[in-house]
């Protein structure tokens, strides 16, 4: 009999775990169609160091290259249109 009520318990508790994890991916997806909506967004952040970031932002029709620090954000570069970008604006 305890047997049984151990084979149960652990079927619902992976029963709740895919429940979670399927609730958990349907609110990813909501939240990635309201993200295409707004104005500001984080297209892609690189770490280069322990606290130390490299972001790239886009502000409307702009894109911002932007280094990130504990203490400060400092503005890289920026181009107003992204068809405007081209290999030789990076540095290697």
């Amino acid at each position: 009999m305890d047997w049984f009520r151990y084979s149960i318990s652990i079927v619902v508790v992976f029963l709740l775990l895919i429940g979670l994890l399927w609730l958990l991916k349907s609110m990813k997806n909501i939240q990635k169609k309201n993200n295409s909506d707004k104005k500001i967004q984080v297209i892609e952040t690189i770490s280069i160091g322990p606290r130390q970031k490299i972001s790239l932002i886009r502000v409307g029709s702009n894109q911002v290259l932007v280094g990130i620090t504990p203490n400060q954000f400092t503005s890289l570069g920026s181009w107003s249109d992204v068809s405007q970008i081209k290999e030789d604006d990076f540095v290697a």
